[in-house]
């Protein structure tokens, strides 16, 4: 029976490490403050809001809300960009995706300063995960989120096999990058890889990340693997679930995370511990 790696207890150490630096800094007249901007009223950027916000407020972090109608034009969208750029009380700038069709989610990536892209979209911060976490940005928060699971249950992935199922530019290519930097040997996989399961079943750590329920069942898995579960989806009658095929993994598996209660507990952590650290950044 696998161990269940739960998410919680990783958020719990990130909330620890971050009220100790947000107390050295408030020492330093310093108050870390994310700027949350959202377009619109759409029900599923409301909700991460909410989650952002109490997350924020566990740990002291400010919050400058930005609240932008629906049918904002493009130039007054960059304007509003520019000036969270230029503000110096704002640490992080977190902006919901995707925009209304009429704005232009490039030029938002190309226009936000890297320094306070907490949420790892800018070209920058992609290439701050390309090197490994080293660079002006930050890694995409899901991303890191793993690497703090891994982290927090003491694997370390030198000389692991590791497979990742998904290469988007949000979780699978950057948590490749960041595993390699830790020199994992890392098979990334995406819709045109031969043998998923071949490619799974060897490897001693296994993740998730394509987005597609009961993607990853036993024949993914072998004995005493680590297994990621990225994935959020929904079933017909509205529960969530991940990727992976939970009760096959509780069988097989060294260790899995769930979903919900896995990965996702630990992603807002990172993207607030982030905001902490730009403040850290803006005083050296």
């Amino acid at each position: 029976m696998a161990e269940i790696w739960k998410g919680q207890p990783v958020a719990d150490k990130l909330n620890e490490k971050m009220k100790e630096d947000i107390a050295a800094l408030a020492a330093k007249g310093v108050a870390p403050t994310l700027a949350i901007v959202r377009v619109g009223e759409k029900a599923s950027d409301i909700s991460y809001e909410k989650g952002a916000i109490k997350r924020s407020e566990t740990v002291g972090v400010a919050i400058k809300h930005v609240l932008l109608p629906a049918d904002i034009t493009q130039d007054a969208f960059i304007a509003e960009i520019k000036a969270l750029n230029a503000d110096k009380s704002v640490h992080g700038i977190l902006v919901f995706r995707p925009l209304p069709e009429q704005l232009d989610d490039t030029a938002l990536r190309e226009t936000l300063l890297p320094e306070k892209d907490v949420d790892g979209i800018t070209p920058g911060s992609l290439g701050t995960a390309m090197a490994g976490g080293v660079g002006p940005g930050f890694s995409p928060c899901t991303a890191q989120a793993v690497m703090e699971i891994l982290d927090f249950y003491e694997v370390d992935v030198k000389g692991k096999d590791v497979t990742v199922i998904g290469n988007s530019l949000v979780v699978g290519l950057p948590l490749t990058n960041l595993l390699s930097a830790r020199f994992a040997t890392v098979t990334n996989c995406h819709i045109f890889t031969k043998d998923v399961p071949a490619k799974a079943k060897s490897a001693e750590i296994l993740i998730s990340a394509a987005g597609k329920a009961g993607l990853v069942s036993a024949k993914h898995m072998s004995e005493g693997q680590i297994i990621i579960d990225v994935g959020i989806n929904f079933t017909p009658e509205g529960k969530m679930c991940g990727d992976v095929t939970f009760e096959d993994a509780e069988a097989i598996a060294k260790a899995a995370t769930p979903v919900p209660g896995g990965v996702g507990s630990v992603t807002t952590g990172v993207l607030v511990s982030h905001v902490v650290e730009a403040a850290k950044r803006s005083v050296r």
